[in-house]
């Protein structure tokens, strides 16, 4: 295996596992760890060899994970870079919806309604950008839980 191969299948995989520890409706103490870390080491690999978009959707996958855990400072910090990259790439569709979302989240918990409104309100109107009919369901019964 190659050293970009090694990073292509550790930042999938590392990906995955952060999902699956997300959907659980209850984590241990060492899940919050290893949720936090998987996050963390699979942003790291897609840094490596990723694409922008790949690095887009690790900040917002770790927006996510800080939102989550009720942690608004890192929340909005990822947020913002999900955002950055989105914009500096031309990055769309799904991926630009997603990065307003994480804002609207990491505002929500920090107790910025203001800036949750706004941020769901960007969020909405890239939606209409989103191609696929089932992304873009997908995606707005996700905005719903902001």
């Amino acid at each position: 295996m190659t050293e970009e191969q090694f990073h292509r299948k550790m930042a999938a995989e590392l990906f995955n596992r952060t999902w699956d520890l997300l959907d659980k409706k209850e984590r241990t103490t060492e899940e919050v760890d290893e949720l936090i870390h998987a996050g963390h080491a699979s942003r790291f690999h897609w840094g490596k060899v990723g694409e922008p978009v790949n690095l887009a959707r690790g900040e917002q996958q770790l927006s996510h994970i800080y939102a989550v855990l009720k942690r608004a400072e890192p929340a909005l910090h990822h947020g913002r870079r999900a955002l950055e990259l989105c914009q500096s790439h031309g990055i769309a569709d799904f991926d630009l919806a997603f990065a307003y979302e994480a804002l609207a989240r990491a505002n929500s918990v920090g107790g910025n309604q203001p800036e949750r409104d706004r941020y769901l309100g960007l969020a909405r109107e890239a939606a209409k950008g989103i191609a696929k009919d089932e992304d873009r369901n997908y995606f707005l019964s996700q905005l719903e839980t902001v």
